[in-house]
């Protein structure tokens, strides 16, 4: 991981306030549009009895979901401890605690220490870590059946406003950092691990994209 983004910069950006945040939101309103973009993604292709690993997950609004629908188990891999106490309470709510691990790790960094799954997840994560590689190679290798992501498309506006964002940043201090990967790399390197693309949409912000292990 570069300097530009700490365990420090991580826990600040990603605070148990705005997990505590999301989870009210999630309570309230349910799952966001990409969200529900990439959940509905995954219900069409068939979810009963399979497993779900999803990456930078959060506050695990998506595998509650999946696991209401037929997901047998899932389990999320976070960067950061800031999350655990706010999903904690969301999965007791729901009744899934014992279908769902939660595991805090770098997850490019977690090789075989992770099992593969049907399904990996990865939503708004890859624009948030430096060595996008080597997160979308990892995801890829843990992915048996599907791999769908999001991240943020390569419009004009898109790029202005991380800039943006990015100057707040130093201008605060937070040693953390938003970045814009080339969308088409982000899918070519997926594709290098064997897999096709099945779904690719490009929407006002965040583009998603689902691939599929080849035969």
């Amino acid at each position: 991981m570069s300097d530009c983004c700490t365990p420090k910069g991580y826990r600040q950006i990603f605070s148990e306030k705005n997990a505590r945040k999301e989870a009210r939101r999630y309570r309230r309103m349910g799952l966001d549009g990409t969200s529900r973009r990439i959940f509905d993604v995954i219900k069409m292709r068939g979810v009963e009895g399979r497993t779900l690993l999803e990456v930078g997950g959060g506050i695990g609004a998506i595998e509650i979901e999946l696991l209401k629908v037929g997901v047998a188990k899932a389990v999320n891999v976070e960067l950061t401890p800031t999350y655990e106490s706010a999903a904690g309470e969301l999965l007791g709510e729901a009744g899934l605690v014992d279908r769902v691990q939660r595991r805090v790790m770098d997850f490019a960094e977690s090789g075989t220490e992770v099992e593969s799954a049907d399904v990996v997840i990865m939503n708004r994560v890859i624009c948030c870590y430096p060595d996008m590689p080597k997160l979308a190679g990892a995801a890829a290798q843990h992915a048996r059946d599907v791999l769908v992501m999001s991240f943020p498309n390569d419009r004009l506006w898109t790029r202005l406003g991380l800039m943006i964002a990015n100057l707040g940043f130093r201008v605060i201090g937070m040693q953390f950092q938003v970045f814009m990967h080339s969308p088409n790399l982000i899918l070519a390197e997926v594709e290098q691990h064997g897999f096709t693309r099945r779904l690719n949409e490009r929407g006002l912000l965040w583009q998603v994209a689902a691939l599929e292990r080849n035969a």
